[in-house]
């Protein structure tokens, strides 16, 4: 007995040995960010932008691999079957890696199990805009519109299963108006056609239409996070008329399940490094993004509650996949 105790302690040793030479190997070679959207969204400037950070104080390449398609389950699922040995890690958002799998008979990847949670980046605030035509400076008076006019309830998202699909079901439900989802195929097309009055409201995310909000050509109406955002103070949140008003949309860094602890650390410490460099968060809160800068167990937490708010919300208001 003494000699297997024996037998199992060296090898313990030989495996944490073995880790932390990996460890204090790693990176010897280029490293992978994949990024599960086209290029030109917001995710892949963020991507774009730590990345780069990342790499000048690795002293490695951070390669950007944009992988779209299937609302960003295509890259997700890319990251979730690579080798966990740290050179190929995922950017991810609400909708991969907590929402998306509610609308699936059988996801390709289970969002709690599969992914190494490494940092929280930022959250991306969601907002409710009008065209200036529609008579509604607030939620209320958004509200008692819609009631009396259920024909032009109508908003614009980005796709079904989206978050902003999801604040609008949930505005639906906490108000017993007739808002009704109008998804299209990305946020570009939604927006021009709120803007040419084709809709009368669209639900976005902030970096999308703040420009527009702030040249007069869409009114804004509410936030749907649980604060209002610095930069447009005077617009409140949703919450505030409707009490626990809160869908958040998130930006995160995954690795696939079963990192080595030693290597996990490293670009987990990395990406905090390059999230709160002072450049770098200048660059990102001016594109309307509001940096967080959270470790592992802060995000795993948010994934966590945020997967079970979505699950529910989606089965409670019958999303179902397009």
């Amino acid at each position: 007995m003494k000699r297997r105790e024996a037998g199992l302690a060296l090898a313990a040793l030989a495996l944490g040995a073995t880790g932390l030479a990996c460890a204090q190997a790693f990176p010897d070679k280029p490293i992978k960010l994949v990024v599960p959207y086209p290029p030109g969204a917001s995710t892949d400037a963020l991507a774009r932008i730590v990345g780069q950070k990342m790499a000048a104080s690795m002293g490695q390449p951070v390669v950007v691999d944009n992988k779209g398609g299937a609302s960003g389950n295509i890259g997700t699922e890319f990251v979730a079957k690579s080798a966990p040995d740290g050179y190929t890690f995922g950017l991810g958002t609400d909708a991969t890696h907590a929402a998306n799998v509610h609308l699936l008979a059988n996801p390709p990847f289970q969002p709690l199990r599969d992914f190494t949670p490494l940092a929280l980046a930022a959250l991306n605030p969601i907002i409710l805009v009008v065209h200036p035509s529609i008579p509604a400076h607030n939620v209320t008076e958004l509200i008692a519109y819609v009631k009396a006019n259920p024909t032009k309830g109508g908003y614009g998202t980005s796709g079904t299963g989206s978050p902003h699909h999801l604040a609008g079901e949930l505005l639906r439900t906490r108000s017993g108006a007739a808002f009704t989802h109008i998804p299209y195929r990305g946020g570009g097309p939604a927006l021009n056609d709120v803007l040419g009055g084709q809709i009368p409201m669209l639900f976005a995310s902030l970096i999308t239409v703040l420009p527009h909000v702030q040249a007069g050509k869409l009114r804004a109406i509410g936030v749907t996070g649980a604060t209002r955002y610095e930069g447009l103070p005077n617009v409140p949140t949703l919450g505030e008329t409707l009490a626990g008003f809160d869908v958040p949309s998130w930006l995160a860094f995954f690795g696939p399940a079963n990192l080595p602890a030693p290597v996990a650390r490293r670009l987990s410490d990395e990406l905090l490094k390059a999230l709160r460099d002072p450049e770098v968060k200048a660059k990102l809160t001016e594109s309307g993004l509001v940096v967080v800068a959270g470790g592992p167990a802060e995000l795993a937490a948010l994934q966590k509650r945020d997967y079970e708010f979505k699950g529910k919300l989606i089965r409670e208001a019958g999303v179902k996949a397009e």
